[in-house]
């Protein structure tokens, strides 16, 4: 699907978008703990000097800034940098910047990976206890429209260089075989594939060829669509099946079954009773023998049992869902809030300890 013809067209589409989504929403807490913390990642201290990339309309640029770090915030819209400026007010920094940012020099541009994790390219911060590091070339999510991927490369690759080059474990989420070969080739050491290796036939030789794991996670029908009217039997069961299919498809292309992770794919083609019937019954998923990946968080079920909470309150619900997980036993949860997640399992898990411990 293409967009519009022109980079102008483009900036007046992105620049419209985000103006009324957000003209009314002032810097968030969220947003300064997300810039504050990709920049303690980056191992920098206040009065260093960093680029954000785009920048927007300031979300990220002006908590730092106000942090005490001399920000330098680039976009290619007049009408974002206008809007970064008027939330600014008359400091110094940061210093907003128009130009097209897709011509800086990654590698050798002042500019850190970290801050760019924040900056609308759905990346996950590393943190303490995280060792692999999801890179999301597209929208892969239930309604998402195709993106060229050209685009999905330019978005993904020099993120992913720079991030491997300092020894984070990156995973990159694509269907597409050309932009699987490019995230690999930038140092990409895990493939995820929402399709399960089924949107293109070259995908499974691309996998075994370059001998790293992949993720195949179930999925109903297109992203465009799946959503309208799921519908299933016996979804555990169905699931069971349709995954027990799509590894031994796998095996067969020459991918090894040690290199084969699973996901029920929560939220793709399934409603909520779907999802939560999953969610209990998840235990059964380990007799197919493959690590068990689980990324409820923030999805829309949560939204749906709280009085359709959005998705940035949604935090509780993506911690329970993913104490569940774990409790039945899941390898890898997949979350948006890496710290408090982080924190109920450690609280889980020692209270578990603490109830098998013998008393002395």
């Amino acid at each position: 699907m293409k967009g519009p013809s022109s980079a102008e067209t483009w900036d007046a589409f992105f620049s419209d978008f985000y103006l009324r989504a957000f003209a009314a929403e002032e810097d968030s807490e969220k947003a300064a703990s997300q810039a504050l913390g990709a920049a303690k990642l980056a191992g920098v201290e206040p009065g260093a000097e960093l680029i954000d990339v785009p920048c927007g309309y300031g979300r990220h640029s002006i908590p730092l800034a106000r942090a005490g770090y001399k920000v330098t915030g680039v976009d290619r819209s007049a009408a974002l940098l206008e809007e970064a400026r008027r939330r600014a007010g008359h400091e110094r920094w940061p210093k907003l910047v128009q130009a097209d940012y897709r011509e800086l020099p990654f590698p050798e541009a002042s500019f850190d990976a970290a801050l760019n994790l924040f900056s609308s390219l759905g990346y996950l911060p590393v943190e303490e206890d995280t060792r692999v590091l999801a890179g999301i070339a597209r929208v892969l999510r239930p309604g998402a429209k195709l993106v060229w991927e050209g685009d999905e490369i330019e978005r993904i690759a020099p993120v992913i260089r720079q991030l491997a080059a300092g020894g984070a474990a990156v995973s990159a989420d694509t269907r597409k075989v050309e932009v699987m070969t490019a995230a690999l080739d930038a140092g990409a050491r895990m493939i995820n594939d929402v399709s399960a290796l089924t949107y293109d036939d070259r995908a499974p030789g691309v996998i075994a060829a370059a001998g790293v794991p992949v993720v195949l996670m179930h999925h109903q029908g297109a992203p465009e669509t799946m959503q309208d009217d799921p519908r299933y039997d016996d979804v555990l069961v169905e699931v069971y099946l349709w995954l027990e299919e799509r590894i031994e498809a796998a095996e067969k292309a020459g991918i090894s079954r040690d290199k084969i992770l699973i996901d029920p794919g929560f939220g793709f083609g399934k409603n909520v009773a779907h999802n939560l019937e999953l969610m209990n019954g998840l235990a059964l998923l380990h007799s197919l023998g493959c690590p068990l990946v689980v990324g409820a968080s923030r999805k829309r079920t949560i939204g749906a049992l709280s009085g359709e909470a959005p998705a940035d309150k949604r935090l509780g619900g993506s911690i329970a869902l993913a104490v569940k997980a774990v409790e039945q036993g899941a390898q890898i949860v997949r979350v948006h809030d890496v710290f408090e997640t982080m924190q109920a399992l450690r609280i889980w898990r020692g209270l578990k300890d603490q109830a098998l411990t013998p008393r002395a």
